[in-house]
């Protein structure tokens, strides 16, 4: 699959490549697909929840050499707030 951006989240740890993925997500078109490149294991777990709390399509992930890229197809959503903070 194709993507129309990638970000490199290699050497960053729980919550960076999300914050990230938020971040170049808000400034995306609905429809365009963000390419995450991690090697945090816990972004396997916590990009899903993301894309689930916020309206995102997790496309899944596959092996990219030592790091892992992750999809997201941009949804119709804002963006979210990750935390639920006043």
């Amino acid at each position: 699959m194709n993507w129309d951006v990638e970000v490199d989240c290699t050497g960053l740890l729980c919550p960076l490549p999300v914050l990230k993925a938020q971040k170049l997500l808000r400034g995306m078109q609905p429809g365009a697909v963000l390419a995450v490149l991690a090697t945090d294991a816990m972004a396997a777990v916590d990009l899903p929840q993301f894309c689930a709390q916020v309206g995102h399509d997790y496309l899944g992930a596959r092996q990219a050499g030592e790091a892992t890229r992750h999809l997201i197809r941009r949804g119709e959503a804002t963006g979210g707030r990750i935390f639920n903070r006043p």
